[in-house]
């Protein structure tokens, strides 16, 4: 073989494997270019909440802010949130970075959460937890306002504003209705938070009270000289049990004398005696009025009965003149009794008409 066309292979050999190696570089090159390019974006995307983390001493490492993207959690929400109670010295045990994060993922409001927690502990009367606190919030309660209303207590009137009646109407024992208006003032109970009873039960509590002391009061003058009576009364029935609210007070708003119910009552009840009168006389005139016809319809059959008998009487006569029974003269006889009586029955008449004249004059 010539020497020359060796020289000549191996060379274009050696070419073709720097080319070969100058590409393999190439594309190394390029990918470790991207990494690093995407290591860049990365750490530029995270160093600044990473930063704030060290500063504060929240620990949430680097690798927990990529975890947290991958895990589709707003990492920033998750850092402020951190930051915030180990700023607010919160060291409750459960509040960790991944417990921020399984309350976001279960659809917690972290921030209002720690806002809650912060308001609580400045507080310093007031003991709520980071379980208690969630808890709270995924109930679908608004913990922050819960928290804040335990601290500056909240007032309710009673009836609500809106409502179909404008006050609370009661009756005294004496019959006089009172119209009153009451403001109850609530602090938040956060250990009954969550399954205690809304505003709506603490109203109907307080309504009720005030009309069961109203009906216990022995006069409507006793409730409007005294009307603390009335919120006494109401405070001692422990209103508040079961329910997310304690009753800090009760206060009487307003108070007005409305009808006399029971005189309305009496009246109402008069009426309906006199109307069971006039039907107990109507039943009682009908009978008179029935007896009176049937007494009317006996006296019409007696008087047939009279000239029935009257009727047969000559018959007898005749009878009786025929057997021989009868003579003439004993019928005049009976004819002088007759018209003897018949004009004594006429003088009396006329003498009882006379002094019925002198009597009247």
């Amino acid at each position: 073989m010539n020497p020359l066309s060796i020289t000549l292979s191996g060379a274009s050999f050696l070419g073709a494997g720097l080319s070969n190696f100058n590409t393999a570089v190439l594309i190394g090159a390029l990918v470790v270019f991207v990494l690093i390019l995407l290591i860049f974006f990365v750490f530029a995307k995270y160093f600044g909440l990473w930063i704030q983390s060290v500063l504060t001493k929240s620990n949430i490492g680097f690798s927990d802010l990529i975890a947290m993207t991958f895990r589709k959690v707003n990492s920033r929400s998750i850092v402020r949130a951190k930051i915030m109670a180990t700023q607010a010295g919160l060291d409750d045990p459960e509040l960790t970075g991944g417990a921020l994060e399984a309350h976001y993922l279960a659809g917690g409001n972290v921030q209002q959460v720690i806002r809650a927690l912060i308001a609580a502990k400045k507080a310093k009367t007031i003991s709520l937890t980071f379980r208690e606190a969630t808890a709270i919030d995924l109930a679908g309660r608004d913990v922050l306002e819960s928290v804040q209303t335990s601290v500056y207590p909240k007032v309710i009137d009673c009836p609500p504003r809106g409502a179909a009646k404008p006050s609370l109407d009661a009756v005294a024992k004496d019959g006089i209705q009172l119209k009153v208006k009451a403001r109850v003032t609530v602090r938040a109970n956060l250990q009954q938070l969550i399954g205690g009873a809304t505003e709506e039960t603490i109203i109907a509590r307080v309504g009720e009270g005030i009309v069961s002391a109203i009906g216990s009061a022995a006069n409507h003058k006793a409730v409007l000289e005294n009307p603390d009576v009335i919120s006494k009364a109401v405070l001692a029935k422990k209103l508040d049990s079961q329910t997310a609210f304690e009753i800090v007070s009760i206060d009487i708003a307003d108070i007005d004398v409305g009808a006399n119910i029971g005189a309305r009552l009496q009246a109402d009840q008069a009426e309906a005696d006199t109307a069971v009168a006039r039907a107990n006389a109507e039943s009682k005139r009908a009978a008179a009025v029935a007896e009176e016809q049937e007494m009317q319809a006996r006296i019409e059959q007696s008087r047939a009965e009279v000239v029935e008998a009257e009727a047969a009487v000559p018959h007898a006569m005749a009878a009786a003149f025929h057997s021989g029974n009868l003579m003439i003269m004993d019928y005049y006889r009976i004819k002088n009794v007759i018209a003897d009586t018949d004009m004594r029955r006429s003088l009396s008449g006329e003498r009882s008409e006379s002094a019925s004249i002198e009597a009247h004059h």
